[in-house]
């Protein structure tokens, strides 16, 4: 096992693009919706640009801006934001039809490593979610994906979005860990730089197609994070989980 995470018992993991391709499966869920409604969009474009809206609706409820919501809320409001950018009258949509695209994000296929490296890692830690997802969501996610959490954790349980502090620190609280017994796992550096500075161990999973072919971030560890590997698969191994 890893000299540095000897003392770790516990292996919060970031979710969207770390354990699940949210691209592909947003891009499924959106192609027979733009069909319907004649909307000229490239469906992994529309995922892509669905995705994009992500962090800015999430900073305005970090900066104080705007009072804690759900990530479901925010995308759902993204949604509608993305469409009438595309000259889609929104009122026109009936509302059964876009609250089940906004449920794309509960139905996202983990990447192909993961089932077998999460029930790897599981034998040795307890494993847990720490996500910007609402707790409904990540639920749903785990058993659409067969994701063996231990628990369901981040930024629901804190009312805080990554990367502020609260939201790792109150989950690992609630998992009854000290961010010294802990490690993030996550295919995005500045999640674990987040991590580290709480005292948390860091273990870096590359997925070089989050954003499709045309990525451009995250491609390699920009720090000496404590674990360097292409899948979990390759977790478990420098982990010496069997």
């Amino acid at each position: 096992m890893n000299c540095r995470l000897q003392q770790v018992g516990f292996l919060g993991f970031d979710v969207f693009g770390t354990v699940v391709d949210w691209r592909s499966g947003v891009a499924r869920a959106a192609a027979p919706f733009l069909e319907r409604y004649d909307i000229a969009l490239d469906p992994f474009d529309f995922a892509n640009a669905w995705r994009a809206l992500y962090q800015p609706a999430m900073e305005s409820v970090r900066s104080g801006e705007r009072p804690w919501v759900r990530l479901d809320v925010l995308q759902r409001e993204n949604l509608e934001r993305l469409l009438a950018g595309h000259g889609v009258a929104v009122d026109d949509i009936p509302e059964q039809d876009l609250a089940e695209l906004t449920r794309a994000w509960d139905r996202l296929d983990p990447w192909p490593d993961v089932a077998d490296g999460l029930a790897r890692l599981k034998r040795r830690f307890a494993i847990a979610p720490i996500s910007n997802g609402h707790i409904a969501g990540m639920l749903q996610l785990a058993r659409f994906g067969g994701l063996p959490w231990d628990a369901i954790l981040g930024a629901e349980i804190s009312r805080s979005y990554k990367p502020q502090p609260a939201t790792y620190l109150k989950s690992l609280e609630a998992a009854g860990f000290e961010p010294g017994q802990a490690a993030l796992v996550a295919a995005h550096n500045g999640d674990l730089r987040a991590a580290r500075a709480l005292g948390m161990h860091t273990v870096f999973v590359r997925r070089p197609h989050e954003y499709g072919p045309d990525q451009d971030q995250d491609l390699r560890a920009e720090e000496d994070w404590d674990v360097v590997a292409d899948s979990l698969i390759e977790v478990a191994d420098i982990l010496g989980c069997a």
